[in-house]
């Protein structure tokens, strides 16, 4: 899925849901926020019983074991966060203009961020490791997908003459989502959310500085190649 469609996860289409869809919608909604608070191994089937007001039967009876619980509240929290960086994107239409609009998008994502508790890609990939295979396949999987959508705008930008040609844009994808997220870090750790913004705004003008074709400069020196071929061809 690139930065120009639509969510598919299932539980975004209300009308299509059964019943049981529904119930399991509701364990997940209630219980995303205490596992993005709370950790993996912080929260408790009894946490998730208190949140949702069920018997042990409503609840084993949708999901299996507490990390099938976890996958799917990754899933949904992961979608959601992705849908609304998808409407700032797809508002732009150069690619230049996606990246800044990736940045600022994040702007204050520690304090008005869709999903209570902060990012959950980061917050996931902190605890999960070999010990849940599934769980950290399903992190990975995620964050590839946004390396992903960051190398194909970069590519575009790449094809269309915005993005100078010389730039490895796999490595740049990689270094942009890594700023985003170790902003989002630090903002959380010192309890202080102008290091964000402060972090973002200088992604952008790494962005306008090292990745952005001059073009004001290159059409100059156009014209000045233009001028010395007509000198010497007069």
């Amino acid at each position: 899925m690139k930065w120009t469609d639509r969510s598919v996860f299932p539980y975004n289409c209300p009308s299509m849901l059964t019943k049981a869809d529904r119930t399991r919608q509701f364990i997940i909604e209630q219980a995303a926020p205490i596992f993005n608070r709370k950790g993996f191994a912080g929260t408790s089937m009894s946490d998730i019983l208190e949140a949702t007001g069920l018997a042990k039967g409503g609840l084993y009876g949708n999901f299996e074991s507490k990390e099938e619980i976890a996958r799917e509240a990754f899933q949904y929290m992961f979608e959601k966060a992705y849908n609304e960086v998808v409407e700032a994107v797809v508002k732009k239409n150069s690619p230049i203009e996606k990246l800044i609009a990736v940045c600022d998008y994040h702007k204050d994502y520690t304090r008005k961020g869709p999903v209570e508790g902060g990012c959950p890609i980061l917050n996931f990939s902190i605890e999960v490791d070999d010990t849940m295979p599934r769980l950290k396949k399903d992190v990975r999987s995620a964050v590839e997908r946004m390396l992903n959508d960051l190398y194909r705008i970069i590519e575009k930008g790449k094809r269309l003459g915005e993005i100078r040609k010389e730039i490895n844009s796999e490595r740049y994808a990689e270094v942009i989502y890594a700023q985003i997220e170790g902003a989002i870090f630090l903002a959380k750790a010192m309890d202080d959310h102008k290091k964000l913004n402060q972090s973002m705004e200088f992604l952008k003008e790494m962005i306008l500085k090292d990745m952005k074709i001059n073009t004001s400069l290159t059409d100059r020196t156009d014209n000045t190649d233009q001028k010395k071929q007509s000198v010497r061809s007069a």
